[in-house]
């Protein structure tokens, strides 16, 4: 079991993302901003941090940098809901910057809890960290 930070400003996606990942066998904390990211962070041990770009106030890119300032090798999940389809030319790659700067891996929403799990389950492997063992019915959303 990892202990994970789940930071996203959309109530439904952080709920989905915790029930999904507390399914699993994770243990989670959550934080609705970069802000609040960084207090729980300094106060709490993390495994591994699913993090949104697009938040109010301290966007995902800097709560990212501050957060490796503080702990670097802390693996990173960046996630975001913007196109990044290369025939946008007003709009750069934000998961393609991110894993630039230093996020683990990358995951566009929507997505499929499955898809999520099994990068939770690659970072954590590839970081030494520990992982849950994988449960049946992980393919689909909890209920809400």
């Amino acid at each position: 079991m990892a202990k994970i930070l789940v930071v996203d400003d959309d109530p439904v996606m952080q709920l989905t993302i915790q029930r999904v990942l507390e399914h699993a066998g994770h243990a989670v904390g959550i934080a609705r901003d970069g802000q609040k990211a960084l207090a729980r962070f300094r106060s709490e041990r993390f495994d591994l941090v699913v993090l949104d770009i697009f938040m109010p106030g301290m966007d995902g890119l800097e709560a990212m940098r501050m957060i490796l300032k503080q702990t670097p090798g802390v693996p990173i999940i960046m996630t975001s809901g913007r196109s990044h389809a290369p025939n946008s030319v007003s709009e750069p790659d934000y998961l393609t910057m991110a894993t630039k700067l230093g996020a683990v891996s990358a995951l566009p929403k929507p997505f499929k809890p499955a898809t999520l799990l099994a990068m939770v389950s690659d970072c954590l492997a590839s970081a030494g960290k520990p992982s849950a063992p994988p449960r049946p019915g992980n393919d689909a959303v909890p209920n809400s």
